[in-house]
């Protein structure tokens, strides 16, 4: 099959997705044990202590079919505090799997145990897991797939030969809970050794002049290839080509999409993009590149790393280890074709990509809801906190912290025992300490005026913002409207927020400053894509809107994890409804504790959960 019919065929596949009457398959439960521990990985000529799940790196991937259920054993031989988030599934009616420390759960302590349960229902396509603890998640991650109920014959698109998981990463010769300590001391120079493609380092990287080894996809002329791409990396957005091929983008974070064909991928932390590959070019070897970018000078530069695997096509009957291939090719004057890569610094092709997304229209899309109840108005940018009183010197001073905000307010934990989650369910004291996330910021000025990312005059009037446990709360129901203004101040980076136990319609985006004026005429509103990582623009703004119907205590956050580091997050706290079936559910009885009941056996605590939540839900509806 060419590819130039490779449209043709998705909108026969398209037509018969919408038109199907299919039969449901029974549910199941899908039970997986992780064994996190630490050990030694080569890479580089540099032995390093990493930290991994089942000792793979990515670690195993879990398959799901849409409906079942999930119980995955988490047995922590590591000596680091873990928990595993469980990115982008929605977790209705049960914040407790959600998996954030001291927000949604205490972590699992070294050598104990924790079993995560939760129903995936209403959701298909790629999403992934990784660990919410400081910087772990660049070792402990992979692919999460929910497959449909009724099969791979009613996916939207042909039918593809192969599913393949491709996960982007970095390798860090690096201690990295060292590398969390440093953040957490305002130290930033700690940087990454490589980039990967499913944990491979690629021949672009060597150990004493000899090749590490390489991804090698094998492919068969003619077949169709879904590529379930995910970048797991902490610090970079990454472009991603296939020489002499093109994709076709059919979803994005679980999320079916209008098909878009495209040679370049762009993908930021956080984001899951879906896309057929069509093995259609003549039989040889094509490299498969990854090549992150990064905001242009006057922005920080720091070590980013292009990597390269390979597409091979089966009837070269070329070795499958990635460097055997590359030194075999080189042998025989058998190139292997390279794509033209983006510049670094072009920020420009991501904000295309992005912004040719759109739905897929058929019968469960859900409307964009129309009536609005609440709007904010949220900068993101950097600022200063004093290390000593409320005045100090800025700038390139080392009398201020560096922090990451959202309305001028950089993010901290509450000094409570109990995570926010526990607090908010049994409505203990320490609730009261928290801030409301501003409507808007402080201040209105020129947010994206490139003179404010360098130190100087001009920024460090803006510079001065404060520390804060931000919520915002929301009646169960409520239509949620944000407009993500990024702004210059001491960075012009692009920011991917994730929010968790829901989804985000996006309805815009666009670069330089958001002016409702004109800008709220460029809504999509019909079928606008939906995501539960939004990339906002370098130095631009992106608009979305979600409806607030899944009680819990959601994190809000920046994926690039020094911005996260630094307290660019927020909590959204959704209320319960009015029915049983909007109300939260109680904690699993093995719920972990951070000291406080540690004296109770699990179904001591199960039980007093039982009466309290029996009691807190007969309050709560008379």
């Amino acid at each position: 099959m060419k590819s130039r019919s490779l449209p043709v065929a998705v909108a026969a596949a398209v037509v018969f997705f919408l038109s199907a009457t299919v039969v449901l398959a029974a549910a199941a439960v899908v039970e997986h044990t992780f064994v996190v521990s630490q050990m030694n990985m080569t890479h580089l000529c540099k032995e390093t202590l990493v930290t991994v799940v089942n000792r793979q790196l990515p670690g195993p991937t879990v398959e799901v079919t849409e409906g079942d259920s999930v119980a995955v054993h988490v047995v922590n031989k590591s000596p680091n505090n873990i928990t595993i988030h469980w990115h982008g599934v929605k977790q209705r009616l049960n914040c407790w799997a959600d998996g954030v420390p001291m927000i949604t759960q205490c972590p699992i302590l070294p050598n104990h145990n924790f079993t995560y349960r939760f129903d995936v229902t209403g959701q298909e396509g790629t999403l992934w897991w990784h660990a919410h603890v400081s910087s772990l998640r660049a070792t402990l991650h992979g692919a999460f797939i929910i497959r449909p109920r009724h099969g791979a014959s009613s996916y939207p698109f042909p039918k593809p030969h192969r599913e393949i998981p491709i996960v982007i990463g970095e390798w860090w010769g690096l201690d990295l809970a060292q590398v969390a300590r440093d953040m957490a001391l305002n130290i930033f120079t700690d940087y990454s050794s490589a980039s990967t493609i499913n944990g491979k380092l690629g021949d672009l990287f060597n150990c004493s002049g000899i090749a590490e080894d390489g991804y090698v996809l094998d492919v068969e002329p003619g077949k169709i290839y879904l590529l379930r791409v995910i970048n797991a990396a902490l610090f970079s957005e990454y472009y991603l080509k296939i020489a002499g091929h093109k994709f076709t983008v059919v979803a994005a974070d679980a999320n079916y999409v209008t098909p878009y064909t495209t040679d370049v991928i762009a993908i930021a932390p956080g984001e899951t993009v879906d896309a057929l590959v069509v093995a259609d070019a003549p039989p040889g070897r094509y490299y498969m590149v990854t090549k992150p970018n990064q905001a242009p000078l006057p922005d920080t530069q720091t070590p980013e790393y292009t990597t390269r695997g390979m597409v091979q096509y089966s009837s070269s009957h070329s070795p499958r280890n990635g460097t055997a291939t590359l030194r075999s090719s080189r042998r025989s004057g058998d190139m292997t074709v390279a794509p033209k890569m983006p510049d670094q610094h072009d920020t420009i092709t991501s904000f295309y990509f992005h912004a040719n997304l759109t739905s897929l229209r058929h019968m469960r899309l859900t409307p964009v809801p129309t009536r609005v109840d609440e709007r904010l108005f949220i900068t993101l940018g950097l600022g200063s906190i004093c290390r000593r009183g409320q005045f100090c010197k800025r700038g390139e001073s080392n009398e201020t912290i560096l922090v990451a905000t959202m309305n001028n307010v950089s993010f901290q934990l509450p000094a409570m025992t109990t995570p926010l989650l526990e607090a908010h369910y049994y409505h203990t004291d320490g609730m009261g300490t928290l801030q409301e996330l501003p409507n808007k910021p402080p201040r209105a000025f020129n947010f994206t005026d490139p003179a404010l990312i360098p130190f100087g005059p001009k920024e460090e009037r803006l510079e001065p913002t404060s520390k804060a446990t931000v919520v915002r709360r929301f009646r169960h129901g409520a239509t949620v409207e944000m407009v993500f203004q990024s702004t210059g101040i001491l960075q012009g980076d692009s920011n991917p927020m994730h929010l968790h136990g829901h989804d985000m319609f996006v309805l815009a985006q666009g670069l330089g400053n958001y002016d409702a004026a004109k800008d709220v005429a460029k809504y999509n509103i019909v079928n606008p894509p939906v995501k539960n990582t939004v990339v906002v623009p370098n130095l631009g703004w992106a608009a979305v809107r979600f409806v607030a119907d899944n009680p819990g205590v959601w994190y809000m956050h920046c994926h690039y994890e020094f911005h996260l580091a630094m307290g660019m997050m927020a909590v959204f706290i959704v209320e319960d409804g009015s029915t049983v079936d909007t109300t939260l559910s109680p904690p699993p009885m093995d719920f972990p504790t951070c000291g406080h009941d540690s004296n109770l056996m699990p179904n001591e605590l199960y039980l007093r959960t039982k009466k309290s939540e029996v009691s807190r839900v007969m309050e709560s509806k008379s």
